[in-house]
């Protein structure tokens, strides 16, 4: 997550289970989530959409498009197609599993890249995008209060008078107090 601008965004990496219980979790806690720029991870579903070698669709993929549409996302197309996920098991095929849903208005973020060369010792394979974001200056301003003057005796006065304000009555210890702070 990052802000910007006063904003939260959400870059989600994502495993689901060979249960999908990401989707589960994913479908109860959609209306709490916005704002995201990409859900990308290993979703553990095989489907001929984005793996041509799969001859089949999988129930789990309508209900995930249903999951992503509903956060404005689309599954990106890597630059070049290859799976994304080595079996070690020789009569296992090698599969496309790992999969990247950028926001649908940032095109920009579409054409990921799949980089075989980066496996290392893991059976599957990373994918990459470039997200931009630029410097930009944001103008800020610094104030001091002199010693002694009127505008640090005016602050100091508001400054007592909003702690007097407060709640204490249920304060009875320092531990209370530090839990509340």
């Amino acid at each position: 997550m990052f802000f910007n601008h006063g904003s939260v965004y959400f870059l989600i990496n994502l495993y689901s289970d060979s249960s999908q219980l990401v989707l589960k979790y994913l479908k109860d806690t959609e209306i709490n989530i916005n704002n995201i720029l990409i859900i990308t991870g290993d979703f553990n579903i095989r489907d001929n959409i984005w793996d041509s070698s799969f001859p089949h669709h999988s129930q789990h993929s309508f209900i995930f498009f249903d999951i992503t549409n509903s956060f404005c996302l689309e599954l990106s197309k890597p630059t070049k197609q290859i799976p994304t996920r080595y079996s070690d098991n020789k009569w296992d095929s090698n599969s496309v599993i790992n999969l990247m849903f950028p926001r649908q208005e940032l095109l920009e973020y579409d054409n990921h890249t799949i980089h075989p060369d980066l496996r290392l010792i893991s059976d599957h394979i990373s994918l990459m995008v470039n997200i931009s974001i630029f410097k930009e200056y944001i103008q800020t301003r610094r104030c001091m209060l002199i010693k002694n003057s009127k505008e640090e005796d005016k602050f100091v006065n508001k400054l007592l008078e909003t702690i007097k304000e407060m709640n204490t009555e249920n304060i009875h210890n320092e531990n209370v107090l530090d839990q509340i702070v």
